[in-house]
């Protein structure tokens, strides 16, 4: 097969993900898993680890140019950055683009200024098991997974904010 085919079924299946999109709650089945430890280079050229970022409340939204709800989704995502980063919150954008180009066009466009980090091999979209674009993984300051969001629908925002506040005050 082609790339290109490839291309073309990869974004049928994550719109199928889409259309079947959901939320799930870890906290409320009282499991806590581990978050799988990464390290990813920014936009600004840095790397961050996501362990190093323990003690704080993180999102982690894998995202990519190509997908229509990953660009609703990112104004309101800036939103809660900015609200929510001076409590001991952090979003990290990771993108998941083959080329950063494609991303970068896009943050252009819809600029944000939390952390964009490139996954351009895909390496930690599979360790997380990314099934949906977006894909937003809520990890308690502990650096354990809390909650699973797969796909964006209009008032997400407002369960993000929900979990946010819920796990700052733990």
């Amino acid at each position: 097969m082609n790339s290109l085919l490839l291309k073309r079924i990869l974004k049928s299946t994550l719109l199928l993900g889409l259309l079947t999109s959901f939320t799930v709650s870890l906290a409320a089945s009282g499991e806590a898993t581990p978050a799988p430890d990464f390290t990813l280079k920014s936009r600004s050229g840095k790397n961050i680890k996501l362990s190093e970022l323990r003690g704080n409340v993180v999102m982690v939204n894998f995202w990519a140019s190509w997908c229509g709800p990953c660009r609703q989704e990112m104004p309101l995502l800036q939103q809660l950055y900015d609200r929510y980063q001076g409590m001991g919150f952090t979003l990290l954008g990771v993108n998941v683009d083959e080329q950063p180009a494609a991303a970068q066009k896009m943050l252009k466009e819809i600029p944000v200024d939390f952390p964009i980090l490139y996954d351009s091999s895909n390496k930690v979209s599979k360790q997380y098991q990314v099934k949906a674009m977006p894909s937003t993984f809520m990890v308690d300051r502990d650096g354990n997974i809390r909650h699973l969001h797969q796909g964006y629908k209009p008032g997400y925002e407002d369960d993000y904010q929900q979990q946010i506040r819920a796990l700052l005050k733990e």
